[in-house]
């Protein structure tokens, strides 16, 4: 047996776990399953990571930065990162990978227009670190956008009209207006938007994200985090099997 599953809490969701299972029986690998490992504290993951034919984990919310430490190797992209969303499990101990940043870039490389030079990532956690990567590899400057804004980042009513006219790409790594609480939204003035802007949300449930629908209002370009998953999944896969 292939045991391979998703490290987070609260994953009840899992975009993974459906995807994954619906791959193994498309390939006709009965001998492979994914499961959920739904952890209270990152410290539960040390019995996780020794239960027995487990070949490969997806990490995600809160857990991307917390199960550096668990780890024997990190990849160097992830390292520079600094937050880990994939996990292969080797002879000589856990090494980690980051396939977030691959399927971020790729999902918004087609949406991206020539005036797109400066982007706001709306949320501080570990996927933030993976867009703020991918964006730097693809030339756009980025600030973050932080309830409790540390150095360098901005507080929420820091964003006047002149910040979102400038900083035309806004992304949401933020849970906000994750199904079931789809009326949520980031607290930016979006009657500053336009057709100029593209608004991407990482989540994928719903579809259109109450974040998405005012930036469509205004004409903005959106896409939500769907494409991004499924590369990244596919990415994961690639290093578990390579």
């Amino acid at each position: 047996m292939h045991r391979y599953g998703l490290v987070g809490r609260q994953i009840g969701y899992s975009f993974s776990k459906g995807y994954f299972t619906e791959k193994f029986k498309e390939m006709g690998l009965q001998d492979h399953s994914y499961e959920n490992f739904d952890l209270d504290t990152i410290s539960e993951f040390e019995s996780v990571a020794n239960a027995a034919n487990v070949k490969g984990f997806n990490v995600t919310i809160p857990y991307k930065e917390a199960i550096l430490p668990y780890l024997s190797k990190i990849d160097q992209k992830a390292e520079k990162i600094g937050a880990v969303n994939t996990i292969k499990v080797t002879p000589n101990g856990l090494v980690g990978y980051n396939t977030d940043a691959y399927g971020f870039q790729n999902s918004l490389l087609p949406f991206l227009k020539k005036h797109h030079e400066q982007a706001l990532i709306l949320g501080t956690g570990g996927a933030s670190k993976a867009v703020a990567f991918a964006l730097g590899e693809l030339g756009i400057s980025t600030v973050k956008v932080s309830r409790k804004p540390a150095t360098g980042e901005l507080g929420y009513h820091e964003l006047t009209e002149e910040v979102l006219s400038t900083s035309n790409v806004l992304v949401n790594c933020t849970p906000l207006g994750t199904h079931p609480n789809i009326t949520e939204k980031p607290d930016i003035p979006y009657t500053h938007l336009n057709e100029r802007h593209l608004l991407f949300d990482l989540i994928y449930n719903p579809k259109k994200t109450s974040f998405l629908a005012e930036g469509a209002l205004r004409g903005a370009a959106i896409c939500n985090g769907l494409r991004m998953l499924e590369l990244q999944a596919e990415k994961a896969w690639e290093i578990w099997t390579k």
